[in-house]
C-alpha cells in the first residue's frame, strides 16, 4: 500500500506543484492519476521513489516512511516505466531487462534467464533479446520497458504515461497486455495518464487532480462516471460519460436473433439466397467465427475477404452494455454481432433492444 498524507511540493520561486495531497493506493490494485496539465500528476508519481523530494508531508510504502530509506535502495525495489520505454540504446534488449537484477547482485546467468522469461511474458519473441532498442518498434520498446520494470519482481510499479507515444491500435494492445499481466501479478501500481479513457479502462481507482496537485475526487471508474463530485470533475470526464459508464454495466440476457450466415468462399448467389432479401449477410469461417458483413446485391463471383465490411465491432455475450450497443450501432446491418468465449457466433442484437435493457436499469445504478 502507498499512502500520501498532506504531501506538498513547492518549487523555488513559490510555484506549488502539489498542494496537500492525501490518498491511498491499495495493495495489488492500479491507481490512476489524471488531470489537466499542471496538476502535479508526474510530480506526485516521482515523489514516491524520491526522484523528486516532497517539501512537506509523508509518503509511506507498506507503512515505511520513504524519507527514512536510502533513495537508491528504495528505487531498486520499485519498477519504473516511462514514455518511450527509456531504454539504454547501447545495450541489447536482454541486457536492458537484466539491469536491475544485476544491480541487486544477481549473477549474470540468473539475470539473463529472468530476462528471457519476461520477454515471453510481455508477448515478445525471445529472438528479439539480442537486438538493440532502435531495431524495435515503439510498441515493442514499451513492452521491453514493462519487462525491465518487472525484472526484479518489485511489489510496486510506477508508470508515467507509458503508452502515450504509440499509435491508437498499438496503445490498445499494450493496455490489454498490461491488464493481463496485472491479473497474474497483482502489483501495487500508480499510473499517470492524460487520457481519461485509458484511466477508465485501467484503473481500479482513479484520482482526478486539480491544477496545483489538489485531489478533486478519488473513486472507482464506474462511480466517477455515475456520480462526479463537482462540475470540474464532470467537465474533465467529458460530455459522453453516460455512454462510457455503460462499459461498467454488465449486459443482461438480450433478445438475440438467430442470424443467417454464409461461409467465406461461398458464391454470391448462395449469399443472396441466405440473405433472403436482406441487404446484408454475415460471413463466418469454418469455426463460425464472424469475419464481416457482405452485400450480395453489389457483388459477383465468390465471397472473399476483399468483399467484407468490417466496420461492425464484435461483442461478447455477458459483456458490457456499451460493447453490445457499440456492436449494434457500428454494424452496417445495424445488428450487433455477439460471440461466446471462444469467438464463435451466438447471434445478433438490435440497438433498440440494447437501449431497452439500458432503460430497465435501476436509476443511478453504479457497477
Amino acid at each position: 500500500m502507498i499512502s500520501f498524507t498532506d504531501v506538498t511540493k513547492v518549487y523555488p520561486g513559490g510555484t506549488t506543484a502539489v498542494g496537500g495531497l492525501s490518498l491511498t493506493a491499495p495493495t495489488g490494485k492500479i491507481t490512476v492519476l489524471v488531470g489537466p496539465s499542471g496538476c502535479g500528476k508526474t510530480t506526485s508519481l516521482r515523489m514516491i521513489n524520491r526522484m523528486i523530494e516532497p517539501t512537506s508531508g509523508t509518503i509511506e510504502i507498506d507503512g515505511r516512511d520513504t524519507s527514512t530509506l536510502n533513495p537508491n535502495e528504495l528505487r531498486r525495489g520499485i519498477g519504473y516505466v516511462i514514455q518511450s520505454g527509456g531504454l539504454f540504446p547501447h545495450r541489447t534488449i536482454l541486457d536492458n531487462i537484466a539491469t536491475v537484477p544485476l544491480l541487486l547482485g544477481w549473477d549474470k546467468a540468473k539475470a539473463r534467464t529472468r530476462a528471457h522469461e519476461l520477454l515471453e511474458r510481455v508477448g515478445l519473441d525471445p529472438i528479439l533479446g539480442k537486438r538493440y532498442p532502435n531495431q524495435l518498434s515503439g510498441g515493442q520498446q514499451q513492452r521491453v520497458g514493462v519487462a525491465r520494470a518487472l525484472a526484479a519482481d518489485p511489489p510496486v510499479m510506477l508508470m508515467d504515461e507509458p503508452f502515450s507515444a504509440v499509435d491508437p491500435v498499438v496503445r490498445e494492445q499494450l493496455q490489454d497486455e498490461f491488464l493481463r499481466l496485472q491479473g497474474e501479478l497483482d502489483k501495487t501500481i500508480v499510473f499517470v495518464t492524460h487520457d481519461i479513457d485509458e484511466a477508465m479502462k485501467l484503473g481500479d481507482q482513479v484520482a482526478v487532480l486539480r491544477v496545483g496537485g489538489i485531489l478533486a475526487q478519488l473513486a472507482t471508474p464506474a462511480k466517477l462516471l455515475a456520480d462526479p463530485h463537482d462540475d470540474f470533475v464532470a467537465d474533465f470526464l467529458g460530455r459522453d460519460r453516460g455512454y462510457r459508464g455503460l462499459a461498467f454495466a454488465e449486459a443482461p440476457e438480450l433478445p438475440l436473433r438467430d442470424e443467417p450466415v454464409v461461409l467465406l468462399g461461398s458464391t454470391v448467389a448462395q449469399a443472396a439466397e441466405i440473405a433472403a432479401g436482406d441487404q446484408w449477410v454475415l460471413v463466418v469461417d469454418d469455426a463460425r467465427a464472424p469475419l464481416g458483413w457482405a452485400e450480395p446485391d453489389r457483388l459477383s463471383g465468390l465471397i472473399d475477404r476483399d468483399h467484407l465490411h468490417r466496420g461492425g465491432t464484435v461483442a461478447r455475450v455477458g459483456g458490457s452494455l456499451r460493447a453490445a450497443l457499440d456492436a449494434a450501432l457500428s454494424a452496417p446491418s445495424r445488428r450487433g454481432v455477439l460471440v461466446d468465449e471462444d469467438g464463435r457466433l451466438v447471434g445478433t442484437v438490435r440497438a433498440q433492444d440494447v437501449l431497452s435493457a439500458i432503460e430497465r436499469r435501476p436509476a443511478g445504478a453504479v457497477a
